[in-house]
């Protein structure tokens, strides 16, 4: 076991293991709630707000696609734009690509969503604080930050940097995204000319920026676009420098002036022009300074895979009709004079497509009378399971409400890659290796398990075998070929093991296979409701772990906040110890 020096990752697991409650059977009646530690910065997506901007966009839909009580577990298809709710814009959103010959081209125009660096996504939160300007202007304008906006925080607090992340604080997601009718305060009456639009900053804010080497921002406000006719200027400003922004953060002023951490945890869409986020910022000053140090010196890793139509990123299920709604992505809007000069595409997919959380209500009823109500076939599944693991628990937990600090906390990586190859499978009887409570309690005599990690399984399928699908009838190695028992499964994580590791006080386990377990049908359901019955949140398919097998790493998963959904998509980033220099 590697010897833990002070600060780094020993204060992390401290301030964690303070912090982070075990969760314990979930039940209606008592479900957690995120503390302190973690700071939610996104707005809730729901389709009766105003999340998705009024001209031109894809209005959201949440469409229910398999129920627990069909089918043992629930799942939601999404109808939902790059550009809705809480969002980010890559350089891609407003310049155009340099072979285009389009006004404002050139080489940033070439880096979508997926070609971000990780690092970009993670910094010290500058909170420059505006409310006083939230209304400031003229019916259908914008009150405009410049940069004596900027110089004024600066002589106040210090200079900002790289790894500075400048948040604008105006209260405006505050005071106006609201349920319709109200919420058309938000955006629509806006661009009415009826009232006074978001505060946003000129394009000479953005350079001003660019050359202190800044290249995140955060505003609160509906766009970094000011209103009525520099929207198009401060986002060329910004791209052609390579800055990222998020538009529509919330709750800014729940942070300090600087010394927080925030992370933007972005859908990993495949050419797109940035897409949904969910915004976290972290306060508490000593975990605060260790990820702001690493994030500064580029120590973080992406662990997600792309999503894109050409890869294997949706559940194909065991037969036919368990399919997820398959990943399609086409542009909504291409640059052009007629429909405007930005792109952006839009999509339709599974809510659990690629790098996604799985909370307990996803695999449980939400109550016992849920569970009275199913078909037969799951109601015997689950006198079968209680009399092997003891009672199914219930939840009714959204992703809105999920506990944030659960899916945070240090990486402990379990390599199980020598149980690969050691499986019988046949066509028709899909098998994998399985990890076992004595394999896991062997691991824990040399490295044992601590509440508040995040207990990863480094099995190595989705660096082997996520690759563009195959011509039919050749089935894909990342899901189709082990379901079919065509191909060995991934590792699964036996029910007990998963027992055993809630024992410890584990809250949240990942893996890079596509389930926490497996490929076999009744065992993958069993992990599913013991999971959830003892109230861990599961994060698949995830990639690279490799990457921080033997290194010090912070885990930060967490999924975008659709209303009404049982987890899903979203991006897990480590921030790594570096040789660069020891952690504060």
């Amino acid at each position: 076991m590697q010897r833990q020096r002070p600060g780094g990752v020993g204060l992390i697991r401290l301030a964690i293991r303070s912090l982070v409650p075990v969760l314990g059977t979930v039940s209606v009646a008592a479900e957690p709630t995120a503390p302190s530690v973690v700071v939610d910065l996104s707005l809730t997506v729901a389709a009766d707000r105003p999340c998705v901007w009024p001209v031109g966009m894809t209005p959201l839909a949440v469409v229910p696609t398999a129920t627990f009580g069909r089918t043992g577990r629930h799942r939601d298809m999404l109808v939902i734009d790059e550009h809705t709710g809480t969002q980010w814009d890559a350089p891609a959103h407003f310049v155009p690509p340099p072979e285009s010959g389009l006004e404002n081209a050139g080489p940033m125009g070439s880096v979508t969503g997926e070609k971000v660096p990780a690092w970009q996504f993670c910094g010290e939160a500058c909170v420059v604080d505006l409310t006083r300007h939230r209304d400031e202007a003229a019916a259908g304008e914008s009150f405009l930050i410049g940069p004596e906006h900027v110089r004024e925080w600066e002589l106040a607090h210090r200079p900002v940097g790289p790894g500075d992340v400048v948040c604008f604080r105006t209260g405006y997601t505050d005071a106006y995204y609201r349920p319709f009718p109200a919420g058309d305060r938000f955006v629509a009456e806006a661009l009415r000319r009826r009232t006074p639009g978001w505060a946003a900053p000129r394009p000479e804010t953005m350079t001003y920026l660019a050359d202190r080497g800044v290249t995140t921002l955060v505003t609160d406000g509906a766009s970094m676009g000011p209103l009525p006719d520099l929207a198009v200027a401060t986002h060329v400003a910004g791209g052609r420098r390579g800055m990222i922004w998020v538009e529509c953060g919330t709750n800014l002023g729940s942070l300090p002036a600087t010394g927080a951490f925030l992370a933007i945890l972005a859908a990993k869409h495949a050419g797109g022009s940035g897409g949904e986020c969910r915004v976290i910022a972290i306060p508490e000053p000593k975990l605060a300074a260790t990820l702001i140090d690493r994030a500064k010196a580029h120590g973080v890793e992406d662990l997600s895979v792309t999503l894109d139509e050409n890869l294997p990123v949706v559940w194909p299920g065991w037969s036919p009709g368990e399919e997820g709604a398959r990943y399609v992505s086409k542009v909504l809007n291409a640059f052009s004079k007629e429909r405007g000069p930005f792109f952006a595409l839009g999509h339709l997919f599974d809510s659990f497509a690629g790098t996604h959380a799985v909370l307990p209500s996803c695999p449980l009823p939400a109550d016992r009378g849920e569970l009275a109500a199913a078909d037969p076939a799951v109601r015997e599944a689950v006198a079968a399971f209680e009399r092997r693991h003891g009672a199914l628990g219930t939840s009714a937990m959204r992703t809105a409400e999920a506990p944030l600090a659960s899916m945070l906390g240090p990486a402990h990586v379990v390599d199980v890659r020598n149980l690969v190859g050691t499986a019988t499978f046949a066509k028709g009887k899909p098998r994998g290796p399985v990890v076992s409570r004595a394999l896991l309690e062997e691991h824990a005599a040399i490295r044992p398990f601590r509440s508040g990690e995040v207990v990863l399984f480094l099995t190595g399928h989705t660096d082997r075998t996520f690759r563009p699908l195959p011509a039919g009838p050749r089935l894909d190695g990342c899901f189709a070929a082990p379901l079919a028992g065509t191909a060995e499964g991934w590792p699964a994580v036996a029910p007990e093991a998963v027992a055993y590791l809630a024992e410890q006080g584990i809250a949240c386990v990942g893996t890079d296979g596509p389930t926490l377990g497996g490929v076999d049908p009744g065992t993958s359901l069993d992990v599913d409701w013991l999971a959830g019955s003892r109230g861990l949140v599961v994060v698949a398919m995830l990639t690279r772990l490799e990457s921080i097998a033997d290194r010090e790493a912070f885990f930060i998963f967490a999924p975008i906040k659709l209303a009404g959904t049982r987890g899903g998509y979203g991006r897990g980033l480590a921030l790594v110890a570096t040789p660069a220099g020891p952690d504060r």
